[in-house]
């Protein structure tokens, strides 16, 4: 978990089933995370921890992006997304199929302070699906320096190299150095 170890408790939405959906229609993943962090923030009445992520693809002029998860319809289907992705991309080299995984995170008070951050994973879109592991375009995105894709690696790998985790260190960052500061104003 990459939270762990924290002296919080941690909640998650499944805790709160009255919490309204939040629509995600922000440009960024950035003001998606924001829009889910405050809205969530000012119903719940506490602190609150929000993610927008997905897959940047530069030979897609930054698609899927915002829209990951329903690339190919709102149903959310990892595969008819893979297969929508791979015939887009259906003749473009493999030097010209970069692409990177982005996590978004968004830290809000209830009364609207506002923390973000982001992390980054780059790498390359394979020409057929690899792994068993992970879920989303984990099978189609290719580590080069490690030769294997996201669905191929276990989850202790992938919690030292993605996206998420870049994001969440600079969190527990972000946290530590406002807990220090918290402890010298008393």
């Amino acid at each position: 978990m990459l939270l762990s170890g924290l002296s919080w408790e941690i909640y998650s939405l499944q805790d709160f089933p009255g919490v309204p959906e939040v629509v995600e229609d922000g440009k960024t993943f950035v003001e998606n995370a924001i829009k889910k962090a405050t809205a969530v923030a000012a119903y719940l009445k506490t602190w609150t921890l929000a993610d927008d992520s997905g897959l940047i693809v530069d030979a897609l002029g930054g698609a899927p992006g915002v829209l990951s998860a329903r690339f190919a319809g709102e149903e959310r289907d990892d595969a008819k997304n893979n297969e929508k992705l791979l015939k887009l991309l259906d003749g473009v080299p493999q030097e010209k199929r970069t692409a990177r995984f982005c996590a978004a995170l968004a830290f809000v008070s209830p009364a609207g302070e506002i923390w973000t951050t982001e992390g980054f994973c780059h790498g390359l879109i394979t020409f057929a699906p690899r792994g068993e592991n992970g879920f989303g375009y984990d099978p189609l995105f290719l580590l080069p320096e490690l030769g294997l894709t996201m669905a191929e690696l276990t989850d202790e790998q992938k919690n030292q190299i993605s996206h998420r985790a870049m994001a969440m260190r600079n969190f527990r960052a972000y946290l530590e150095t406002k807990l220090k500061e918290a402890c010298v104003e008393r």
